[in-house]
Order: C-alpha cells, then structure tokens, then sequence
C-alpha cells in the first residue's frame, strides 16, 4: 500500500517487510465463514444487470467500480482509486437467501453426518472409547497418516442408530441418489417401537400411509448441525477448523480483473463465463428470496433452492456429476490440470534462450552433439566478450548481422549501450574493440542443455555440444534414447543455451553425457549401442565377412576424425588379395596404433552360444586378447544396455 497525495494507494508490486530473519511457526489452510467473507469484500453485489441505459457500470452490480477496473480504459477504482495497472482487484459478497452445500466438500459432510447424532450433534460412540481415540487424535508425535486411520476405525464403529446421550433414533445418511446434490436420511432399516405403533393405527388406511421413512437434510438444518458440533468431536473426526464452513450462505464474488469484459464493436460487451454463472445465480437467488418474503408455495420455492444449488454447483465446479452440460468453466477448472492457474501460470513459466521442436535420430552425431537447426541458431544468441583470441571471428559475425548466418544480433559498449544489428554494419565491426561484448549467434561447438519431459532422474537433461544444421528438427544419436526415454514418434525435447561461463563449466563437468553414461540407482549402462549399430556390429563381425584395402582403410577411418594415425594389422588373406576381416575393425577401434597402450582381455557370451568357448559353432564366444578380437560375433550382450563380461586373467 502507498500512500500519495493523501489518498491511500494500492499497488501489484511484491510488499516486502524488512524486519529481518522470522522464523515460520505454522502454515494452516481453511476455507472462509460467511463472515470473513464479508470482511473481506468491499460491496454487496445483488443486481444482476452489467450497465444501465447510458452503458454505465450498474451500482452493486456485477461490474461495479469497487470492485476495481477492468479495462485501462475503464477509469479508477472506487475503493483505492488506482487506475488498472495500480489497482490489484477487491472482491464482493453475495448473500444467499437460503445455504446451499458446497459440491467440493459435499462427501466430507457426508461422512460428519454418518458419525454425529441428527439431534444433538454428538459423535456416536461410547464414552470410553471416545475418549480413547481423543487421546490418540490429540497426541502431538501422532503422524498425519496414523490420524486418518484412527479417523477410519471411528468411522467404521459409528454405526449406533441410538444416540446414546439424547436418545435419537439415527437413519442411514445417503445422498437421495447417485450424484445427486440432495442427503437423506433413511429409517427403512430401523427399528422404532413408536413408529411402528404409529404404522399400525394407520394401517386402514390402505398402504397410503402419511408417514415418510426418509427424511431429507437440507443445507439450513445441516448447518446448525455443524454449528452445535463441539471441539473434541471435530478433533474426532480429523477437522481443523469449524466444519459449519462447508455450507455455502454467501459466496464471494472475484475482481473483475479476474473476469474481464471483451469490447465486441457497437457499444457491446461479452462478459466472462464466470459473470455470467454469478448473474444466474443472482436472479434465481432473488426469485428465491422474493417467493419466501411474500409467502408462495413451498414447491415453487423448493424448485428454486434446487436451481440455486445446482447453479453454485457449476460456479464451483462445472465437471460435477450432477451439472450437465455445463457451458462454463468453474473455478476448479481454473485452477487445475495442465490448463489451470498453477500449472500453466505460476509453475509452467517462460523462460528464455529456449527452444523446443520435434526430434529425429541422426546416426553420423557423435552422442555428445545435438543437431540443431539453422533456424533456431539465427535466433539464440550467446553474450561473448571480445578478446585477442576472438575479435577477428566476432568481427564477421557483426558484419553478418542479424540475418545472415553466422551473424549477431547486437552489440554492448562498456557503458552499456547497445547496437542493434537488424541491418548490417561494417563501421560498428571495424570498431569492435577488447571488452565489448557481442550477442552473437548459436554456433557449432557452444554448450547447450538437452531434456525432455517429463524429467523423471538426473539424467533427463543433460549437456551436448550444439552442431547446427539444416532443416527444421532436434537431431541426435539415438544411442542416447535410453536416458532421456525418447522415441521418435513425435516426441518434443527442449533445449536450452547457457548464458555465462559458470554455466557452460558447470554443464559440461556435472551434466555432460561422457559423465552419465551410468545410472546412479544400479550403477547399469544408460548410453549403449542400439537398433542399426547392433545389426551393423553382428554383420560386420561375421566370419565370412572379408574387406579390402580400400575399404578397411575407409571404415577405420570413418570410425574416427580421419585426422589419427592407424596401423593398419596384418590382413588375414594374403593371396590372390589382400582381405582384413571385420574383426579387425574392432580390433582397430580399440587400439588404433602402437602409441595407445589400452590392451583389453575379455570373454563374453553373446545369445547364440552353444558350447566350446571359442570352438563354439555359432560363433557366439565373443573373445578379446590383448585388444584383438579373436573370435565371437558382437551384439547386445556385448555393445548392448546390458553388459555381462568374463574377466580373464592376463
């Protein structure tokens, strides 16, 4: 609140108290009374009209000035005279001219009502045994999940018909049927010695008996229930706080910034959904209201109870059982699922240097680079100081400029101007000078976050090195599915670009994909071979399966940078021509030259061993000695998720 020219200002600014470090004692949630609810708001609404004849805001209507603007064109607010960007927004109150449930708390009440008398709203059971669990409810080192179940065994023994205190005969509590907003109370299974006295005075009456063995429990009488409740019942039945408050009597009415009008042309508005269900509910609560004044028939003013009580049902919840058809969201369709307010507003935020595009293998990326399109580069920049190392390559960059790749999008002075490049400049180019910065455009080698939804382990995101290129969609090695539990039938992954240099060190030391090869929780084989690279593996490792010069040296080379040396081994066919096998491919892989002291000894048996170890007839003893692979075709026991080795001894 600020207070500016003697009048009192509300303002949509964060209130912070600086008074220090407080510690938080408790945080308790409850709904509101009917009489908190009128503290709370500024005006009572009850005309159902918008505007008068001069298109203004109708007093005590559902647009009235108090409860803020709703438009910036709209004026000030009457109660804290701020315009739109200032004001916050008050609430009004509704006063209902008879109670109504409250359809998210309608099965609690129902489980009250099966566990109190109907008449002196005591809980049913024995003295002893209720002050038996009283002392389990009340004891402060009992967990939240002990109390339900205590609650649960109170519930099961509150089965007495008899109240034991005022001596009421109880029927069963039920709603009057299934997803019905009505509770009865039913005595077709109980027994009454003056009741069946009664049902037999009237027998001559040939069945037609005036007597109704099912009561109903309307909202008003639930609601003095509930008032005469005491506290150790509540506590009983695992209530906080007075349970008289899930009976609606008077409903709140939001701000109208939180239901805006939309200007249609010719003077017009369309009012939000929410208005419109709040000027229901106000011209059958006053139809009500005028029935029971002036005295009409019970059944016009029971009708009309049900059509308010149906119509609070859908402002609360429109997907309630019993609303069909509802053209409205309530509000608890507002406020959850992936749609709702704390989802997709307060939790789902945007955030920038972000993108987000469908994703396709690429088998020729290393499993530490994600393909990402040209497109998509042009757009996220990365704020680079310029330095000795870097002036010549940031110079082109901003003589590119924003359209051309690869280009950059502005320039930042030490004083903190900053050059937009949407048009080329060879002048800001030639006067780059060290310390400037360049947001430059998203290059091959930059470091960038990886993930996709939802992020279940540690592993679900984690850093690549960015290799732009064509088209339109997120490429990477598909051996690299598995941690993410990717598929590429359509699935979407996000990418983000760090903006900092602690940010590019961090992801690439904790989140690189060299580094989570492993799951944590087994320590099992996240990044594997998969699908072609299995199949390409087991045909290449096949006994009959010979190379010549040209393409064992091409193949060797492809399974690196063509830029390290590699002896070639010795070829197995000598004559007519010189033939290598494909396990010396692998061989190659592992220990390329001399200079490489990795000698790997090991045996693993694939799916299609027999017997015989390395005389196995189908080939499936996989054995390394010394690096050399000397028998065994590879597949998913040795390249796959998961790896059983034979570690033989040197």
């Amino acid at each position: 609140m600020a207070k500016k020219d003697g009048i009192l200002k509300c303002t949509k600014e964060l209130y912070l108290d600086d008074v220090g470090p407080r510690k938080i004692k408790s945080v308790k949630f409850s709904t509101f009374s009917g009489t908190e609810i009128r503290d709370v708001a500024e005006v009572e609404v009850w005309k159902s009209k918008f505007y008068d004849q001069n298109r203004d805001k109708v007093k005590n209507g559902l647009l009235d000035t108090h409860m803020g603007p709703s438009q910036k064109h709209h004026g000030a607010c009457a109660t804290c005279y701020g315009n739109h960007d200032e004001c916050p927004g008050h609430f009004g109150y509704l006063n209902l001219a008879f109670p109504v449930y409250n359809v998210c708390y309608l099965n609690t009440v129902l489980t009250i009502l099966k566990c109190i008398c109907k008449s002196c709203a005591r809980v049913l059971l024995p003295e002893n045994q209720r002050i038996e669990f009283l002392k389990k409810m009340r004891n402060p080192n009992t967990e939240v999940l002990q109390k339900q179940a205590c609650f649960k065994k109170i519930r099961d023994k509150c089965k007495a018909s008899r109240c034991l205190r005022c001596g009421y005969i109880n029927g069963a509590v039920k709603k009057a049927r299934p997803g019905s907003l009505a509770l009865v109370e039913d005595f077709n299974k109980v027994k009454d010695v003056n009741a069946e006295a009664s049902q037999f005075a009237l027998s001559h009456l040939n069945g037609k008996s005036p007597l109704n063995s099912r009561h109903a429990l309307t909202a008003d009488k639930v609601s003095g229930l509930l008032k005469k409740m005491i506290h150790e019942d509540c506590v009983l039945l695992n209530l906080n706080d007075n349970p008289e408050k899930f009976i609606v009597s008077v409903i709140p009415v939001p701000p109208v910034a939180v239901r805006p009008s939309v200007l249609v042309g010719n003077g017009k508005s369309q009012e939000d959904g929410i208005s419109s269900m709040l000027r229901e509910i106000i011209v059958t609560n006053n139809i009500l209201k005028d029935l029971m004044n002036a005295g009409g028939p019970l059944e016009k003013c029971l009708d009309a109870w049900d059509l308010l009580q149906l119509q609070v049902a859908e402002y609360m919840n429109s997907e309630f059982p019993c609303v069909v058809d509802s053209k409205h969201r309530g509000f608890t369709q507002r406020i959850k699922g992936k749609q709702g307010r704390f989802r997709s507003n307060l939790c789902g935020k945007r955030t920038e240097f972000t993108g987000r595009t469908v994703i396709s293998p690429d088998p020729n990326l290393k499993i530490t680079e994600v393909g990402v399109p040209k497109q998509m580069a042009m757009v996220l920049t990365y704020p680079e100081i310029v330095s000795h190392h870097n002036i010549e390559k940031l110079r082109k960059c901003v003589r590119n400029g924003l359209y051309k790749y690869p280009g950059a999008k502005s320039v930042i002075h030490p004083d903190g101007s900053k050059i937009n490049l949407k048009v080329a400049n060879k002048t800001e180019a030639n006067n780059l000078k060290y310390g400037y910065i360049v947001e430059r455009h998203l290059t091959d080698g930059d470091v960038i976050l990886f993930n996709r939804q939802p992020s279940l382990h540690r592993m679900s995101i984690m850093s690549h090195r960015a290799k732009v290129m064509p088209w339109r969609t997120l490429r990477f090695n598909e051996s690299v599915c598995n941690p993410y539990n990717a598929d590429f039938d359509g699935d979407e992954m996000n990418m983000h670009f760090p903006q900092t240099e602690e940010a590019r060190t961090e992801a690439l030391m904790l989140m690189g994909v060299q580094n989570n090869l492993c799951t944590p929780k087994n320590g099992e084989i996240l990044v594997a071979s998969t699908q072609d690279f299995l199949t390409s593996s087991f045909l290449i490792t096949r006994k009959d399966t010979f190379y010549d010069r040209t393409s064992f040296s091409l193949m060797c080379h492809a399974m690196g940078d063509a830029c390290e040396h590699i002896d070639l081994p010795v070829p197995s066919i000598i004559k007519p021509i010189e033939l290598w096998t494909g396990k010396q491919l692998f061989s190659v892989l592992i220990r390329p030259n001399v200079d490489v002291n990795i000698f790997l000894t090991l045996a693993v048996r694939e799916r299609g061993y027999t017997s015989g170890e390395t005389m196995c007839i189908n080939d499936g003893y996989v054995y390394f000695m010394n690096s050399d692979l000397i028998c065994g075709q590879l597949g998913k026991s040795t390249l796959g998720e998961y790896l059983i080795f034979i570690y033989l001894p040197l």
